[in-house]
This record gives C-alpha cells, structure tokens and sequence, in this order.
C-alpha cells in the first residue's frame, strides 16, 4: 500500500487527555509545509475524491469551461457563499480521517464514492461519514475481522474554542441507524462501477448474527490551533453511546485549517 507523501504531515504528538468519563483521547498534530511536490500529489488525491481525472475529461467536455472552472463551479464545494465553506472544511476533516483510518491504522477505507455524485455541492453527503474495514483472513469470514465506523467533525473558523468532538460522538451514536443504508449504498455503486470483488467484501458485514465481526465507533474532531482548547475537549462524555466500551476518540489539530482547505482545493481545480 502506497501511503501519500502528505500523511507525514499528520503526527502524533504523544498527548493523552480524558474524556469527562474516563475514555483516552488523542491528540494529533498536522504539521503541513510549503512542499509544492507534497502538496500537489496531496491537491489530486482530494480532487479524485471528486472525480478522478479520467472522467473529469469527459464531464468537462461540451460544457465551454475550463478544468479548474468545472470544479470550482460544479463539483467543489463554494469558497465563500453559505454554506459551501462549512462543506468544505466538512469534506477535509472526513477525507482527512479517512486517510488516518486507511494510512495510520491500516484499514481499508474506500471514500471517493462518497463524494462524486453529490447532486449539490454546498450540502454534506449522508450515512456514515467514514468507513473502515479489516480483515483477518484474505477472502475469507472470521469474527474477529472489523467494521470501524467513525463521524468526524470540524472547527476551523471563529473566535473561541469549541467542543466538537462532542458534536462528533453524539453524531456517532447514531451511527446503527445508518450503518445499513451506508453499506448498501457503497455496495451499489461498487456494483454500478463493476468492482464485485469489493461489493462482496462490504456485503461481508451487512448480516452481524449469521457473520460475526466487531464493531469499533470512532468520534473525531479537526480543529485549527486557535480552536483547540484541551480543558474543553476533555468535557467531552461518552455516556449513553451505544458502542462506549469499543469507541476511539482523537483531535486533530492544525494552524490556520481554513486557509489550508482553500489553498488545497484552489490547487486541486488549477492543476487539474
């Protein structure tokens, strides 16, 4: 598995805080630089989130725009109208911790069909924010294979710090109500697109009591330095999640994220 150059970016920086009740929680940094390489293989891996360059070709083609024009236009979310920048700093803090899930943990964590068909770019994609799957036997059924199931959300705007990874458990806690229509929608378009084998391994986890697996729920929060407060992240509570004895909680911290995420999907239209 390749990992992307801009995953070294994203650290661990060793700190441990509690939640109100008793549930570790990390702390991530990500520590981006001025690296045009990185950060232009970083632009293309979020811009085929979108639609990968192959059938960009074809979706530009007829309509007098240009690459770039087409994405910022059509595909990506707004820069500065509502509610286009709080989708935007929504879909970098999803893809964000997909790639930890994926790259950092190691699970397989298929997203690009989250976000490629979205009928209006200024509004979030529904289900389950980020999946991740992990087998114990290639092609085979064990119960101790994983289904890791993670909300995530984002702060990356405003004057004082905010408790959003409290938003993101209580969202998590919601997460066996959409569990099944997010498998059976990412199921579909495997099939849609022809990729079976993929279809088959999601199908895997659609029927826990005939094929056992653990269920491991995930709460994030991406949040700008200026943001983050670790007093008021440790507020957080699990009480009431239905998954609290199997739920992994994390921030992720970074300088000034608003003006990154527009910086990275400024170079993902232009260099596309």
């Amino acid at each position: 598995m390749s990992v992307p150059a801009h995953l070294d970016w994203l650290v661990d920086t060793g700190e441990r805080l509690k939640s109100a009740d008793g549930i570790e929680i990390e702390v991530w940094e990500l520590k981006y630089g001025d690296d045009a390489a990185r950060l232009s293989a970083w632009a293309k891996h979020f811009r085929e989130h979108y639609c990968d360059d192959d059938m960009l070709e074809k979706l530009v083609a007829g309509t007098g725009k240009t690459n770039a024009e087409y994405l910022l236009n059509d595909k990506f979310p707004d820069e500065k109208n509502a509610p286009g920048p709080s989708i935007r700093s929504g879909d970098f803090a999803e893809i964000l911790v997909a790639d930890y899930v994926e790259y950092k943990l190691g699970y397989w964590s298929p997203r690009q069909l989250r976000y490629d068909l979205k009928w209006n770019r200024n509004e979030s994609t529904k289900g389950c924010d980020v999946l991740g799957f992990q087998f114990i036997h290639d092609g085979g059924v064990d119960p101790n294979d994983e289904l890791f199931v993670f909300e995530s959300k984002a702060a990356m705007s405003g004057s004082k710090p905010i408790n959003r990874l409290q938003d993101a458990v209580a969202d998590s806690g919601k997460d066996m109500l959409r569990e099944a229509t997010t498998l059976n929608a990412l199921k579909q378009r495997f099939y849609e697109r022809g990729e079976d084998a993929a279809a088959l391994k999601v199908q895997r986890f659609q029927n826990m009591p005939d094929r056992p697996f653990k269920r491991i729920s995930g709460a994030a929060a991406v949040l700008s330095s200026s943001l983050y407060d670790g007093g008021v992240i440790s507020q957080t509570t699990t009480v009431g999640h239905f998954n609290a004895a199997n739920l992994k909680l994390i921030v992720i911290r970074g300088e000034t994220l608003m003006e990154l995420v527009n910086a990275l999907y400024a170079r993902a239209a232009n260099e596309a």
